[in-house]
């Protein structure tokens, strides 16, 4: 029996849809990834500027006579942070995961003030599938700033 092209273009017509049908998980799984980072790298910056606002909130010239303090107290601080937290962060339900570390030298003009934010990121388009390769991915942002 000879081959002809009317032959081989038989036996090639089902070709392309089984090559497709074995790439499509591979672009779907490359597709999810690519969100997935993107929104992690996203959530780290909004860490970091959640850090930033603590810090610049802390360290600006406030008298209280009630408190007798010249700068805002961690109250409101932890405040500032987990508002900027729950307003900008990219999470399909609550943030529970926010903590914070406040730390001064003193609490007078040129003194350290540092704000550490961290949170534990959990995977959002691949959550049972990454998280049981890698856990979840703690995010640290850290701001020092000088206090006014």
């Amino acid at each position: 029996m000879f081959v002809t092209a009317s032959n081989m273009k038989k036996n090639r017509e089902g070709a392309a849809a089984v090559e497709f049908a074995l790439v499509l998980p591979l672009l779907i799984l490359l597709l999810l990834g690519v969100i997935e980072f993107s929104v992690l790298f996203y959530d780290k910056a909004m860490i970091t500027n959640a850090s930033r606002e603590g810090a610049r909130l802390g360290i600006v010239y406030d008298f209280d006579p009630v408190n007798d303090t010249n700068h805002p107290q961690d109250g409101e601080i932890t405040a500032c942070v987990e508002t900027y937290c729950k307003n900008y962060l990219i999470t399909f339900g609550e943030i529970n995961d926010v903590s914070m570390l406040i730390s001064r030298t003193g609490d007078s003009s040129g003194d350290i003030l540092t704000v550490t934010v961290q949170y534990d990121y959990d995977f959002l388009a691949l959550p049972g599938f990454v998280s049981e390769l890698a856990g979840g991915i703690t995010l640290e942002a850290e701001t020092v700033m000088r206090m006014e």
